[in-house]
């Protein structure tokens, strides 16, 4: 899910793009999964998942990478500057 890198953490995402509201609902199968509002089509979902990540851990948007996963709802998510230990907090989710 969660996972530390020289220079902050990578995420491991399961995405749910068209949903009601864009929130973090917490680990699915070894990946935490993600609902977004904006559709799969021209990379809009991809624009959402980086803008809510950036408010969400108040950081700019330019420290959320997409890795890996631009096409597909399995995602990885690089976040520059900040701790493994300080995304769980903030996702309240629990220590491995």
């Amino acid at each position: 899910m969660i996972e530390a890198t020289k220079g902050g953490a990578r995420l491991h995402l399961f995405i749910q793009p068209k949903s009601s509201r864009n929130e973090v609902v917490g680990p699915h199968n070894g990946e935490i999964k993600i609902k977004l509002t904006a559709p799969p089509v021209d990379g809009k979902a991809n624009e959402c998942l980086i803008e809510f990540l950036s408010d969400l851990f108040d950081i700019p948007k330019r420290d959320v990478h997409l890795i890996k996963g631009e096409t597909g709802r399995h995602k990885v998510v690089e976040l520059t500057g900040l701790d493994a230990e300080k995304i769980r907090e903030a996702l309240r989710l629990p220590k491995n």
